[in-house]
């Protein structure tokens, strides 16, 4: 099974044996390929039915629920790493859902899309509508992202927290970038977090 770039960052990253919760973990193909080449305890958390669906059918432990709503239910500290792949765009409170990841885990990474990319720049500028692209591929009224994040903003954010970023990856297409314009060149950013 090939994983999407940035959740094969993520994978490559955990550490085997760990206890990992996964938060809008989609299908479950990230926690299939932890659980299958790391033998990590994984759980996950998914606001879809029917991603739900079909990551128990995988074997996976997976519950419905809502980041914004639900992670308060989660003990301080009770996973190694909490993990937030392409979902904290979509949340109501990403600041809190943060700081929740930070308290459930002792690490915690995060990945999103870049909303300050050239090509959305460009689309803006030139265009004066929305990009669609293969890395966003729903038009403005449909998309479920609420917050458009950028690398520098999530930068600022962790900084203003007083949270340290353990590991950075950024990926322009499938291919990683340097983290120097990665606010410029990078589609998604994956970020490793701890308190």
């Amino acid at each position: 099974m090939t994983l999407r770039p940035d959740l094969a960052v993520i994978a490559a990253n955990v550490a085997p044996g760990s206890r990992v919760l996964d938060v809008g973990c989609g299908d479950g193909a990230l926690m299939a390929a932890l659980r299958d080449t790391r033998q990590v305890d994984a759980r996950g958390l998914e606001l879809d039915a029917g991603d739900v669906a079909a990551a128990v059918g995988r074997g996976l432990s997976v519950v419905q629920g809502d980041a914004d709503t639900d992670l308060g239910d989660y003990p301080d500290g009770s996973f190694d790493y909490a993990i937030l792949s392409q979902t904290l765009q979509t949340t109501r409170h990403p600041d809190l859902v943060l700081e929740n990841l930070l308290r459930i885990g002792k690490h915690a990474f995060v990945s999103f899309p870049n909303f300050a990319h050239w090509r959305v720049r460009a689309s803006l500028l030139f265009g004066g509508r929305m990009p669609v692209t293969r890395l966003l591929p729903i038009a403005w009224y449909a998309t479920p992202n609420i917050h458009h994040v950028t690398v520098d903003d999530f930068r600022a954010l962790v900084r203003e927290r007083g949270i340290t970023i353990e590991g950075s990856w950024f990926l322009s297409g499938d291919q990683r970038c340097g983290s120097a314009m990665a606010n410029l060149f990078a589609e998604h950013a994956v970020f490793l977090l701890r308190r």
